[in-house]
């Protein structure tokens, strides 16, 4: 019997209901957050309303609470001599220490605090605390940074000893761009920065770099509501935008410290290395190895990356490791990493066409030994045997008849051999594994499987005790409708790909359902849920109650499953996976007719807001409705380094094409833009453009600017236009009516 309807006011309820905490409060065991303390296990159990902290001594295998939800509320409010409740706690990161037996954690505006033995809270640090300059390690020697260069202070004296003399606002010693986000909370475009540079372990020298913005564009940003202020405010800063001629460029250097403070003044050795392109506001990778300054270098537009030390006297430098793999470096698909007691560096490279791991000598730095090969993929290294005879590896795609996108932990023989895979059992593994290598926290599940975390024994991978079990049964209890995975076949009719089907609660097969395709095909990951807990919590499981179906695929051009997979996606981020989701649609709704295909939707966030627009204006006739949200529409006005991953650095045609403004006149349906009016991750100037090239095309555009708000658009608000949208025009329904109006006060 078909159901009776429900109410769209009901739906929107619904929707509420099922939307971020809300839902999450409804699941018991999601996750169980472990970390390793000294000598146990510090975990949790149960949901956010009630959680449950116990401390699990690994030699005894015995376990106590030492905190609750409860317990914490109760500190808090007799710190603050007031009721204080669980939202306005806001309780974050909590830690213990079992030596102390202390609790540390976050609350209230993400200030740190720490909850003694006898459950006394005391706020240890501001959330405005920023540590602006530098301790040496042996506490004597301290580096500030004044008019664009490097002081140092002797802690014992005051003496200043100035280290660099030539800084200017273009060319800075030890700092980094200022992220737009300082901007704005200090008000300047020149916020005070954290002082960037490294101390030698045995404070002998100081490891730095000098920042060089001249003739880089910039870009400017209006905060039209500044909170506390009547008139808005205007700033330029530097954002590394991809394809631009012209990126910051990062020089490092090296101060023999001992002889700065001796003489009274220091002598710069520069790095004999190329000097970096900086591709994000963030400083250029450096570190210290066996007394050495280590870092890592990457060619504009990822040809080639390398791993280079350098004699801290001469600044002589050398490449220890050496990636070049083409067409590109796929960064988010591989690694370099520093692994001294194996004696060179770790590399997860795609030489073979599949991330594999290797191990890189100095002495032949574009050779390896491959530890691992195989048509999968190696996506971290966990852990390294104090014996050094071993590895612990996350993978995925390795087992045949597994989902390839569920990872396994496996040993890794340095010497060579057979692998041992240590978490057999069919499912995903979010794993986490003890820095001795003797212990391993297993959270197992797949999107129909609850998570079962598990303590594993770190050589075997036996399982040694049960921790917890997740259980929805209070969310289905509401009616929840349970995600559905499926497997079906690329636009090539070849290929299999991998997609998820969320449907409303109480669904009623004998409906007919609009279809919403929740998009990223991102290349840099995979979009569609391969746990218990993210098919749970993704936000398509609030949209699907206003009565559609949302779907989630990963289509060819994404990540974890081979180079010849992702190729697709180089310099063709316009068209990649396009016609696989369409593809997949149809697969879906031919198995289940009650999923309407000639009425479909699209929405995403940030580069699934730029696929968004892309499957609206490129595939009209199929995407009728899209809701675009902070969308990078043209790949030039975004941060280098997310682009370029994927793109190199191509000729200006190839980004044109690329661009969704080239295919503005093609839109035929129903296009909404939202974006946040200081977005410090993809400009807003990016949705401007495209409502821009809208216009001049002759189309249609909504667009809904959110004030202050960034990258993160989720709000009340953003959710509200999203159900509109779609509920009016994919539908064909009425949003709910606003509430009444509110009298202005006195009159």
């Amino acid at each position: 019997m078909t159901q009776a309807p429900v109410s769209i006011a009901q739906r929107y309820a619904a929707a509420d209901a099922f939307l971020g905490n809300a839902l999450g409060d409804l699941i018991d065991n999601a996750d169980i957050a472990p970390r390793f303390v000294d000598g146990g296990l510090f975990y949790r159990t149960g949901n956010r309303l009630d959680q449950h902290y116990r401390l699990l001594d690994l030699s005894t295998r015995k376990e106590r609470e030492v905190a609750s939800t409860a317990s914490l509320l109760a500190a808090l409010s007799a710190a603050k001599g007031e009721t204080v409740s669980l939202d306005s706690a806001r309780i974050t990161e909590v830690e213990y220490d079992p030596a102390k037996d202390t609790l540390k954690l976050r609350a209230f505006d993400g200030a740190l605090w720490s909850i003694d033995a006898a459950g006394k809270a005391a706020e240890i640090e501001k959330v405005d605390h920023r540590k602006l300059d530098l301790l040496s390690p042996d506490g004597k020697t301290r580096i500030i940074a004044r008019a664009f260069n490097l002081i140092a202070v002797d802690v014992a004296s005051g003496r200043e000893v100035a280290l660099t003399t030539d800084g200017t606002r273009e060319q800075p010693y030890g700092r980094s761009i200022p992220e737009l986000s300082d901007i704005l909370r200090e008000g300047t475009e020149e916020p005070a920065m954290p002082v960037s540079a490294l101390w030698s372990p045995d404070s002998r020298y100081l490891l730095s770099w000098r920042l060089d913005t001249r003739e880089v564009r910039k870009l400017w940003i209006t905060q039209q509501n500044p909170p506390g202020e009547f008139y808005p405010r205007s700033f330029s800063y530097i954002y590394p935008l991809a394809g631009a001629e012209k990126l910051p460029q990062a020089t490092r250097f090296v101060i023999d410290m001992k002889a700065a403070m001796k003489a009274g003044k220091a002598r710069i050795v520069p790095i004999q290395m190329p000097a970096e392109s900086i591709l994000y506001p963030s400083p250029p990778d450096m570190g210290w190895v066996d007394g050495k300054p280590r870092m890592q270098w990457a060619e504009r537009g990822y040809a080639q990356q390398a791993v280079y030390t350098a004699d801290p006297k001469t600044g002589e430098a050398r490449i220890v490791a050496h990636e070049v793999v083409k067409p590109v470096v796929t960064v988010t698909s591989s690694a370099l990493m520093s692994a001294p007691e194996l004696g060179g560096e770790l590399a997860i490279s795609e030489r073979s066409g599949w991330a594999q791991l290797y191990l890189v000598r100095p002495d032949a730095p574009d050779g390896g030994t491959a530890l691992t090969q195989g048509q999968w993929e190696v996506l971290s290294v966990d852990n390294v045997a104090q014996d050094k005879s071993s590895l612990i590896v996350t993978g995925v795609g390795r087992e045949a008849e597994r989902n390839p996108y569920w990872r396994a932990l496996y040993k890794v023989p340095v010497d060579g051999g057979a692998l041992t895979e240590l978490t057999p059992e069919p499912l995903d593994h979010d794993a986490h594994v003890s820095p001795d290598g003797a212990w391993i926290v297993d959270q197992m599940s797949s999107p129909t499987s609850p998570t079962r975390a598990v303590l594993r024994d770190g050589k075997t991978g036996r399982i040694v005790m049960e921790l917890a079990k997740a259980d929805d049964s209070r969310l289905r209890a509401k009616g929840y409708t349970a995600p559905e995975p499926f497997k079906g076949l690329a636009a090539d009719g070849k290929t299999p790909i991998y997609g998820m089907i969320l449907r409303p609660a109480n669904f009623d097969p004998k409906r007919s359902y609009p279809v919403i395709d929740n998009v990223y095909t991102g290349p840099t990951t995979t979009d569609v849920p391969a746990t218990w807990s993210d098919a749970r919590r993704v936000g398509g499981n609030s949209l699907a109650q206003i009565g559609a179906i949302v779907v989630m695929i990963d289509g060819t051009g994404t990540s974890r499953r081979g180079q010849a997979f992702r190729l697709p996606a180089f310099q063709n981020l316009g068209e990649v996976g396009l016609d696989d989701h369409i593809a997949l649609i149809r697969q879906m709704a031919a198995k289940y007719p009650y999923m309407d295909a000639t009425r479909v939707g699209v929405f995403g966030g940030s580069a699934g807001g730029y696929d968004t627009a892309r499957f609206v204006l490129r595939r009209p006739d199929f995407f009728k409705v899209g809701v675009s949200a902070s969308g990078n529409h043209d790949l030039r006005l975004d941060k280098t380094w997310w682009p370029e991953v994927s793109m190199g650095n191509p000729d200006t045609a190839t980004w044109e094409r690329n661009s969704n403004m080239s295919v503005a006149s093609q839109l035929k349906g129903h296009l909404l833009l939202i974006h946040g009016d200081i977005d410090d991750n993809v400009p807003i100037t990016e949705s401007f453009r495209l409502a821009k090239a809208l216009i001049d095309a002759g189309r249609d555009v909504d667009m809904v600017v959110l004030p202050n708000t960034t990258h993160r658009v989720n709000q009340p608000f953003f959710f509200k236009k999203l159900r509109d949208y779609f509920t009016q025009y994919l539908l064909g329904e009425s949003p709910p009516p606003l509430g009444p109006v509110k009298p202005v006060a006195g009159q």
